[in-house]
């Protein structure tokens, strides 16, 4: 039997009504496999991760243990390694519409960009308070947006200026990990360190948050369907969610293997069908939920194993990327 949570926010105080609420997910059942995947070795190792898809059909992925970039073509399978300094440990990256690859010097304060030509780095120091980049978004000007985990805030890359506004979150020792914008410009970030979801005018950084039904959720993901309904990966407790930002209200569906599912890399494709990997699945399995219908409909097990952490769907084809630690660049194609 499926089981939903319905949760009003009454303020952004959180009170929360929840009705029609049970504690245990439905039994694991078999499911179709809709979901074509196809794997590259990368010699380096590293932990590859993160892979974009860039204008010209390139793919670029980090490697966040091996502290390079690489290239891959997908068509060939050829891959080309960018050396980066030592103790960058690049946890993310995205490309812009001229090329340039931007990535996230995680444990050295600084964001980063690449020319792909020459592998020329400049570099973008972070102000204090903003140690550590963890995710990297554009917005309509390709000025970066970007969480800091640890630094528990959020900054915005202004490229033109260079200048990195620093937004502390209101909820200590919060950790802000994905971070999304909606087609109104807004932005949406999780916080991994409490049940709250934040909200961020680009106007004037004022910081709106709002708390899930479940005190115990832990959230890594996010996505952001046409309507501006915020979807959302619930790690510690294996749900599925929804915050409607006009009404204020949240639902939430148990994944098929409940606490054990551990959602992490996730990506929404133009179906509607929401991808994520289940991570405390060992090989991982990657979960289909049709946010239109509002059920599971597809598994398919990642036979390179290791962990998927991030996902990125390039819309133009309808492919979504990631990287897996046991030393993978992948693609998934959904079949029909």
């Amino acid at each position: 039997m499926k089981t939903r949570i319905v949760a009003m926010l009454i303020a952004a105080s959180s009170y929360l009504i929840v009705s029609d609420a049970q504690s245990q997910a439905p039994a694991t059942a078999t499911m179709a496999d809709k979901l074509t995947i196809e794997q590259w070795p990368v010699e380096w190792g590293g932990r590859p991760r993160d892979p974009f898809v860039a204008p010209n059909g390139q793919v670029w992925f980090c490697g966040q243990d091996g502290n390079y970039l690489a290239r891959l073509d997908p068509q060939n399978g050829e891959m080309k390694r960018f050396p980066l300094p030592k103790g960058t440990h690049p946890h993310n990256l995205i490309v812009s519409q001229d090329g340039q690859v931007w990535f996230a010097g995680n444990r050295d304060g600084y964001i980063g960009k690449m020319d792909p030509n020459t592998g020329a780095i400049q570099r973008f120091a972070m102000p204090a308070g903003l140690q550590d980049p963890h995710t990297l978004v554009f917005d309509k000007n390709e000025d970066i947006w970007f969480t800091s985990q640890h630094s528990n805030g959020v900054g915005k890359l202004s490229v033109k200026t260079q200048q990195v506004t620093s937004i502390p979150m209101h909820t200590p020792k919060s950790r802000p990990y994905g971070i999304k914008l909606d087609n109104q410009g807004q932005v949406w970030v999780v916080l991994l360190g409490s049940n709250k979801l934040v909200h961020i005018n680009p106007n004037n950084f004022e910081l709106t948050e709002y708390t899930l039904p479940r005190e115990q959720a832990r959230m890594r993901r996010l996505e952001v369907d046409d309507h501006n309904g915020i979807w959302y990966l619930d790690y510690s407790q294996g749900y599925v969610g929804r915050f409607d930002a006009k009404a204020h209200t949240f639902e939430e569906w148990p994944m098929p293997r409940g606490v054990n599912s551990g959602p992490y890399g996730s990506a929404l494709d133009n179906n509607g069908i929401l991808w994520t990997a289940a991570t405390r699945v060992m090989p991982n399995v990657m979960v289909g939920f049709d946010t239109n219908s509002r059920a599971f409909v597809s598994e398919t097990t990642i036979s390179a194993g290791g962990s998927v952490r991030h996902m990125y769907l390039n819309p133009k084809t309808n492919r979504f990327w990631f990287g897996i630690d046991s030393g993978y660049i992948a693609v998934a194609t959904p079949k029909g």
